[in-house]
């Protein structure tokens, strides 16, 4: 079976050449007498992004890892970095690099949006050295963002400090993360942001967008508890929805209430159901299957029963990499 950098596409080039080999990508892309659209750096790069693929990453998620890389490139044109650490067993004995670009067409024939890929595979040895390797390949001039994905420990991530106290944003993922990310002391926690959180803007907006129709202390005046139920594949996603939901009712005014986080108790992978318990005779439910689109509101806080179909999905990858990166 290939290891990640094997099955990552590009040309290999040698690790001192770094630059010399992307130039040479480029080559030969001239077209009718035309210069390559990425000569001039149409190529107009605007985010330095470092990809590093953990050691619980396979081949084929390295291979998905990568694609929403470049999906995100054809947006925001990147200069990415791709780490590839190796384990200890394998005995290899130095770095080795590959060069990748592309270039696709943006809004008009003008807009022409370029990409450039490093992938580095190094040994643990090799890391005293990484950081000036991947500071070569960056460009000075732009901010940095860090994606960590599926790292073995959080403590392991002390190798990269470089990236952790330099990165605008440092990107994690809890659904795939070790367990020891949630509580590891961050160097610079204000910048870490979890992916599963990105995911679920359009759900916190359209639960947002419900609940806002009605007066704060509708939705704090005795509510005893708040339960959420889940799927097994969206475990991740609904801890930070409870605890985002639990803090905007607790701004709203409500304290002392009960928290719950059900298993999934039948329901599909993607799905989720959320209730609030009430005294009295209000309630409030929402139910969403993400894999569908598909969700319904059922609430009662006083003023009359509504029941309300919306829609409820997740972000795309690239999409949830671009709002935990800039917003």
């Amino acid at each position: 079976m290939p290891g990640i950098f094997e099955a990552l596409p590009g040309i290999e080039t040698p690790v001192g050449a770094i630059s010399k080999g992307l130039a040479r990508m480029w080559e030969g892309e001239a077209t009718e007498g035309r210069p390559s659209p990425a000569g001039e750096h149409s190529k107009a790069i605007q985010v330095n992004f470092v990809l590093h693929l953990g050691l619980n990453t396979d081949a084929a998620d390295a291979v998905r890892q990568f694609e929403t890389a470049v999906r995100f490139s054809r947006r925001y044109p990147s200069r990415v970095v791709v780490l590839c650490p190796l384990r200890d067993d394998t005995g290899a004995t130095g770095m080795r690099a590959k060069v990748y670009g592309e270039c696709t067409l943006g809004k008009s024939p003008g807009d022409t949006r370029c990409c450039e890929f490093v992938l580095l595979s190094y040994p643990r040895w090799a890391r005293a050295n990484l950081e000036n390797q991947v500071s070569v390949c960056l460009s000075t001039d732009l901010p940095l963002y860090y994606w960590a994905h599926r790292f073995s420990e959080a403590a392991k991530l002390a190798d990269y400090r470089y990236l952790l106290t330099t990165a605008r944003r440092v990107l994690i993922d809890s659904a795939t993360a070790p367990a020891d990310a949630i509580g590891y002391v961050w160097p610079k926690p204000e910048n870490v942001r979890d992916l599963a959180f990105a995911r679920l803007l359009p759900v916190r907006q359209s639960i947002g967008q419900f609940l806002g129709r009605y007066p704060v202390a509708s939705l704090a005046t005795g509510l005893k508890s708040v339960t959420l139920g889940h799927g097994a594949g969206v475990a991740a996603e609904a801890r930070v929805l409870l605890n985002w939901i639990v803090d905007r009712i607790g701004a709203c005014g409500a304290a002392g209430e009960a928290v719950a986080l059900a298993p999934s108790g039948g329901l599909g992978p993607g799905a989720f159901d959320l209730s609030f318990a009430y005294e009295g005779g209000k309630s409030f439910s929402w139910k969403a299957d993400t894999a569908a689109a598909r969700a319904t509101f059922d609430a009662d806080f006083g003023s009359g029963r509504t029941v309300m179909p919306a829609t409820a999905a997740l972000l795309a990858p690239e999409n949830a990499l671009s709002e935990a990166m800039f917003f």
